[in-house]
């Protein structure tokens, strides 16, 4: 009987460690972006920058 529990919390546990992947992966992602999205403003600023 407990090696039906045991199983059911492994899966448990798996689920959480991807759910953990997913959202790291998401913040990697978007973090990236906000940083590209800044070094763009900086080149478009520098550009229109008065000479």
């Amino acid at each position: 009987m407990s090696d039906g529990g045991g199983d059911r919390e492994g899966s448990d546990s798996e689920s959480w460690k991807e759910r953990g992947v997913a959202l790291r992966v998401f913040f990697y992602i978007f973090g990236t972006h906000l940083f590209a999205g800044f070094i763009w403003l900086l080149f478009y600023v520098g550009e229109h920058a008065p000479k």
